[in-house]
């Protein structure tokens, strides 16, 4: 029945007007005319030959429906019943008859049966629908519903003659079966379009409906005529001539149907390659070479239309994508698709999906996945960034899927978008300092590495790390910029001035027990290495490590058997003081000179055990301490003073820290408390997937972020950023301090009056 090649419906009318020479041919051979005679001899041409021919070619070129189906079984019922001569017949005749009658009335049943069982809401109903359509699909052809008829005339009235018998037979082959016309009008224009015209392959489907905008609903002739992903050119009156894109296969009543999207007008050069190609109803496919010089010219990549994964959807907004689901393999948190705005490529990134139903008709639904993705930007290949698109997608626009590829680590990249060589950087290492930053995530994700990582990248860039670790785990990671022998010599000073005066009071609270003496050992250390002469880049505390008391009331008088006594109470200083006395020594050294850059940086490990939350605190001095770090976080700026803040509870560190953090690297959590604060940074989107983004990957966004807007990054390994990073930035020699050290191990009885402490 399939021809060789797919013709337009002009095409099928000069096909049709050559098989009905044929016919005329044999019949002049036959009978000595051009024509069927009247009577029985020429029932076989006239109610079943001539049904076939037009239905085939004109009526039902692609498809038959279940009420086509109807329409063919009818007139070949009612045909058989004006011959009908019972009493006359044979008893082969008979039996010839009611099998061609039987099979024309089955046919009209079942048409009849899809046709009531489709409007029944039942799953009974719609699958035995279902069922009959598809066997329609070719029990119903008007070759298989007449051919019975015109072999039941060849038994009847020609079997006497064995020369009518086989010429008759060769013409119903040769005509019904295969088509000589389709066979000589393909072969025509396959010869025509060798020497003048290659650029149309032939036609792979009708056009059965258009669904703005953009969609192209099609029927394809045979199946396997259009594949997914194929590019088709569909050129009728209702517009200019247009690439599509086979995306999926849809269900209607009438069957299943080739849904196409636009992907481009052609422009009049592009037409032009093409040729004069009719108006018509027709998706025609093009040839290879060709359609590649078009997709030159336009500036479409052939290869990527087998990576279109989605439609955008309505409610889609310049920050947020939604888009309906056609391809479902490889998609996953956190991948990048695209989608063309005008003439700029704008990424997404995937944060979500849901099943979404929707009414098609009154009893119909059609379910599809939604997917939602979040605006990335356009990436400017100059600057190697992201920069924001002002504008949103049409509706229906194609998305595609962003290929995998390898991460080629830079020396100046955080981390990757997953999946991709997009690259997530820091914009400028001086506002991750001076405007403040917080990692947040649960135990074991990574939250230390990255921050260690960050450390590095600021001492390389001159500027100061004062780290407060309650872990240790600082001096061992920084072992390359750290003068563990120096430091501890540091420490053993600071120790020693904590344990004078441990057990003294004094008439003014404020000098009595050693706090003041820590203090201002403090005071000093710090001095000596924010000092910009020293080569020292790297201070490290364990705030739990200091042992010291302060007084908090005025002495009071008591009378015991030995008399009268003045005494004060002396309390232990608790890590969220030792904090403040850090900061608060910080920003005073560096208060002499305001700067525009970042010269120090406080990081606070394990921040909800340093700068708690007024409800989180075990005491009121820490209430006052945390509140102390926080003023002088918040003023520390314009001096030059900032802070990077870690912390596994974002619900218990003090908010008026957090929420001066304009950079923000937000890792896996579960808290509520911590995925509503982050809401606020990173969007309700981003916040409801920390939940189950897996470890070493991060929500990056903020003052820092060389991307303008929220981002999902797998984060560098450490080993890895530090091949790439030390190979350009090697660590510098840790500068010879022995001296100081020897002098640093001596008692130091005297402290510096002038400190204001």
């Amino acid at each position: 029945m399939k021809g060789t090649f797919n013709l337009t419906q002009p095409q099928r009318l000069a096909s049709l007007v050559i098989d009905l020479i044929v016919v005329a041919i044999a019949c002049g051979y036959l009978f000595g005319t051009f024509y069927p005679p009247l009577g029985d001899k020429g029932f076989w041409g006239y109610s079943a030959l001539l049904a076939v021919l037009v239905g085939s070619k004109l009526v039902t070129p692609f498809y038959v429906k279940p009420a086509d189906a109807i329409s063919y079984s009818v007139p070949a019922f009612i045909s058989l019943m004006l011959i009908n001569d019972w009493t006359q017949w044979s008893i082969n005749q008979k039996w010839g008859f009611s099998l061609a009658a039987g099979f024309s009335l089955l046919i009209f049943i079942l048409g009849i049966t899809n046709i009531i069982s489709n409007a029944v809401n039942a799953d009974w109903a719609r699958n035995l629908s279902n069922r009959i359509r598809v066997s329609l699909e070719y029990l119903g052809l008007p070759q298989f519903i007449y051919t019975p008829l015109i072999l039941f005339a060849i038994f009847s009235y020609h079997l006497d003659s064995a020369l009518e018998v086989a010429i008759i037979s060769i013409v119903i082959g040769a005509t019904v079966w295969w088509s000589l016309g389709d066979f000589l009008i393909g072969v025509f224009y396959k010869i025509r379009n060798s020497f003048f015209d290659k650029t149309l392959a032939g036609v792979a489907g009708q056009i059965v409906a258009f669904q703005e905008p953009g969609i192209v609903l099609l029927r394809q002739k045979y199946h396997g005529d259009i594949n997914k992903h194929d590019l088709l050119l569909v050129h009728d009156k209702h517009g200019p001539a247009k690439l599509v894109v086979a995306l999926d296969y849809v269900g209607r009543s009438e069957g299943i149907l080739v849904r196409t999207v636009d992907i481009k007008s052609l422009s009049q050069e592009s037409q032009t390659m093409i040729g004069n190609v009719p108006f018509s109803e027709s998706a025609y496919s093009i040839d290879k070479d060709v359609l590649k010089d078009i997709c030159t010219k336009e500036g479409i990549e052939i290869a990527e239309q087998s990576s279109i994964v989605g439609l955008v959807a309505q409610d889609t907004s310049i920050e947020r994508l939604y888009f309906e689901v056609v391809e479902n393999k490889e998609l996953e948190e956190g991948r990048l698709v695209s989608v063309y705005v005008g003439d700029h490529k704008v990424l997404y990134q995937i944060v979500g999906g849901l099943t979404k139903e929707e009414v098609v008709q009154q009893k119909n639904t059609f379910g599809y996945l939604r997917g939602q993705a979040q605006q990335i930007g356009i990436w400017d290949e100059e600057k190697e960034k992201f920069r924001q698109c002002a504008w949103l997608p049409n509706i229906n626009e194609p998305v595609y899927l962003e290929s995998k590829s390898e991460y080629q680590i830079q020396v100046d990249s955080v981390g990757h978008f997953p999946q991709s060589n997009y690259q997530a950087k820091i914009s400028n290492i001086h506002e991750l300092v001076t405007h403040n930053t917080a990692i947040l995530g649960i135990l074991g994700v990574g939250k230390s590495m990255l921050a260690i990582e960050l450390v590095e990248r600021l001492i390389e860039n001159n500027i100061k790390v004062i780290c407060l670790d309650l872990t240790n785990q600082y001096a061992n990671e920084l072992i390359d910029f750290y003068d563990a022998g120096y430091e501890e010599a540091s420490l053993l000073k600071i120790q020693s001035a904590s344990e004078q005066d441990r057990e003294e009071f004094d008439n003014n609270p404020e000098q009595g027990g050693s706090l003041p003496n820590l203090s201002q050992a403090i005071y000093a250390d710090l001095a000596e290495f924010l000092d910009p002469d020293n080569p020292i880049k790297l201070k490290i505390y364990n705030p739990s490590s200091f042992v010291a008391t302060k007084q908090k009331s005025e002495p009071k008088s008591y009378q015991d058997s030995s008399g009268w006594h003045r005494a004060a109470g002396l309390f232990s200083v608790t890590p969220v003081e030792i904090t403040q006395i850090i900061s608060e020594a910080s920003l005073e050294i560096l208060s002499d000179e305001m700067s525009t850059t970042a010269r120090a940086c406080l990081v606070y490990e394990e921040a909800h055990s340093l700068v708690p939350e007024w409800n989180s605190v075990v005491n009121e001095g820490d209430k006052n301490a945390t509140s102390g770090t926080a003023r002088a976080i918040l003023q520390g700026r314009k001096y030059g003073l900032g802070c990077m803040l870690i912390t596994q509870r974002t619900a218990n560190v003090t908010k008026t820290i957090l929420n001066q953090c304009n950079t923000v690297f937000a890792m896996r959590t579960f808290d509520e408390t911590g995925k509503n604060f982050l809401a606020n940074y990173v969007g309700r989107d981003y916040a409801s997937a920390l939940s189950s983004i897996p470890e070493r990957h991060a929500v990056f966004f903020g003052k820092a972020s060389s991307c303008e807007n929220p981002v999902l990054i797998r984060l560098n390994d450490q080993d890895q950023f530090r091949t790439i990073f030390r190979a350009t930035h090697p660590p510098a020699e840790l500068p010879d301090v022995a001296s100081n050290t020897e002098e640093a191990v001596q008692a130091d009885d005297g402290f510096n009056d002038e400190i204001p402490f």
